[in-house]
């Protein structure tokens, strides 16, 4: 039997299914690095820091980091102190703009995705910012959303009314 006449071996080609890319929600980052106004994961949850301070300790000891920071989806304040030298967490936040089409009953809001489709999955917030919204959607007003995501969590933080043309 020739080369020509050999018989062909199928070959498996094996394929991945994926919706993420597979990124981590957070991301290491030396405790000495994270700055007032940037973010940190402190007791498990994604914060914002409000407060650091660093302390110079004995001859042989670490410089120790304070931190302080508010939980950016509950507002409950959180305080820490980490070596300087030692990672810390940072979450991955991602802001984003959608347009409300309609909020219901039991407070859930309608946005419209930039694909075409609807997120419905989202509670408006509780107190001011929520009665505000449901009261300018209620009013057939354009309004804009801003959504944050970090660690597997979105809430409505703010909103714009949209100008009508």
């Amino acid at each position: 039997m020739s080369d020509d006449e050999a018989p062909q071996e199928e070959q498996k080609v094996e394929t991945f299914e994926s919706v993420t890319s597979g990124a981590s929600a957070t991301i290491p980052m030396q405790c000495s690095t994270i700055k007032k106004n940037g973010y940190a994961v402190l007791k498990g949850r994604p914060c914002k820091v409000v407060e650091t301070s660093t302390s110079k300790t004995g001859k042989h000891g670490h410089a120790k980091v304070h931190m302080v920071a508010i939980d950016i989806f509950n507002g409950k304040k959180y305080e820490e102190i980490c070596p300087s030298t030692h990672n810390m967490d940072v979450p991955e936040v991602k802001r984003a703009d959608y347009p409300c089409l309609a909020v219901t009953d039991d407070g859930f809001c309608s946005l419209l995705l930039p694909n075409g489709t609807t997120k419905e999955d989202l509670k408006l917030p509780e107190g001011e910012l929520g009665d505000e919204i449901r009261a300018l959607v209620d009013d057939g007003k354009e309004v804009l959303v801003s959504v944050l995501n970090a660690m597997g969590e979105e809430a409505i933080i703010a909103f714009k009314e949209q100008a009508t043309k």
